[in-house]
């Protein structure tokens, strides 16, 4: 894999920190700001707002720049968004601050993904999508924790500066070692004419819900896992960062592993990966009173919920063929969808009187109707590959070397 998918990963990296350390940091930011814990969470849903639905116009508003141009234009931005974030007198300008981190991360995915597709070997394009997602998943891992350590020590805003210096960290790799320029194909040049031509695609849009579907279930469950663990399984507080980081190898060892089957075995891999992510759910929704059961589950859940990642990442890419930019962009939106409509879903059937238990079987509901979407995205896949004619012109050599 070429250094230049690594150094998008690192970039990843801090933009998953920086999304995901805020929810940390709600007690430390509303008593400083002198809001709500639940206003302060606002600014949660506030960034994944702003990735829905600047994703698709970012991605279409600089689609005629050289993607080097985009990828360090929005860490420039990323950058100084969370500087104005950790010097923010008051919370409307935090808030505005998050939603302008949000639109640069949105802009650096879409390119990103496109960017590092293009940079990969041929027949390992999924593989390079999954080591970009795993910057996403070590921040889990490594970058939230961290940053929030830093933010309950020495204050929420340097929780930020830490971001920003991270970032400044990948914007350096980016400028060394990501090619730049336009190809020197003129057809290789993306046109938003041709990007649009793929969403005729009803494969591409089934791909999209699956997405969709796939993080509403993840993140409905995901939401509201703490409690679930501390109010239902018994686990003690204390021990809640530790059972998120097991979370978080669950993520690690999932999207390894399925990055080194996606591209050869494309909706397998998502097959496998959903009916996982249903078994675990609907264990933790009967077993949620057992503390050991909880915690083991909770490890599940990371491995096959991050393991659907690779699949359709590549599937989106595999349908947009020559017009990936926007594709990808429209992909960021329907993960950012699910984060919105997920956490909605979940809270329904607490505030129900459900409990926080319920929220596995709305996951492994959910989940349930994205295998089934999979399933149709490989009926429709099979229905729309021509017949081909069996050839009986192939030379002797040319059939040895197919054998071999």
């Amino acid at each position: 894999m070429p250094l230049a998918v690594y150094i998008l990963a690192l970039s990843v990296f801090s933009l998953g920190t920086s999304e995901f350390v805020i929810s940390g940091l709600l007690p430390e930011v509303a008593g400083d700001l002198h809001v709500s814990i639940p206003t302060a969470g606002l600014l949660i849903s506030g960034f994944a707002i702003g990735m829905l639905v600047g994703a698709p116009i970012l991605a279409a508003a600089t689609l005629k720049l050289p993607r080097k141009v985009t990828l360090t234009g929005a860490l420039a931005v990323f950058i100084a968004g969370n500087v104005l974030a950790a010097i923010a007198p008051n919370y409307p300008m935090l808030f505005g601050a998050r939603v302008l981190t949000a639109l640069a991360t949105a802009a650096f995915w879409a390119v990103g993904a496109a960017t590092a597709v293009k940079l990969a070997p041929a027949g390992a394009h999924t593989r390079a999508l999954a080591v970009m997602v795993g910057g996403l998943t070590v921040s889990n891992i490594i970058g939230v924790p961290f940053g929030t350590l830093v933010g309950q020590h020495l204050g929420w805003r340097a929780a930020f500066l830490v971001v920003a210096g991270l970032a400044g960290i990948g914007l350096v790799g980016v400028l060394k070692v990501v090619p730049g320029g336009h190809s020197a194909d003129p057809a290789d040049r993306p046109n938003l004419r041709g990007e649009l031509a793929a969403f005729r695609s009803g494969r591409l849009w089934l791909a999209l819900a699956t997405t969709a579907l796939v993080q509403t279930g993840f993140i409905a469950v995901f939401s509201y896992l703490t409690p679930l663990l501390t109010r239902v399984a018994g686990v003690p507080s204390g021990l809640i960062p530790g059972v998120l980081l097991l979370f978080g190898l669950g993520n690690l060892v999932g999207i390894t592993l399925a990055g080194q089957f996606a591209d050869a075995r494309q909706l397998g891999t998502l097959y496998v990966a959903l009916a996982g992510t249903i078994l675990v759910l609907a264990s933790l929704a009967l077993f949620a009173g057992s503390t050991i059961a909880a915690v083991a589950l909770a490890f599940g859940l990371g491995l096959f919920g991050m393991a659907c990642a690779p699949s359709m990442n590549g599937r989106v890419f595999s349908l947009a063929g020559a017009a990936p930019t926007l594709a990808s962009s429209v992909n960021v939106s329907a993960f950012n969808a699910g984060n919105t409509i997920g956490p909605w879903l979940g809270g329904l059937v607490i505030a129900g009187g459900l409990g926080y238990a319920s929220t596995a079987w709305v996951g492994a509901a959910v989940a349930v109707g994205a295998l089934a979407l999979a399933v149709l995205s490989g009926v429709a896949d099979r229905r729309s590959r021509p017949t081909e004619p069996v050839r009986t012109d192939v030379p002797t050599t040319e059939l040895a070397d197919m054998a071999a």
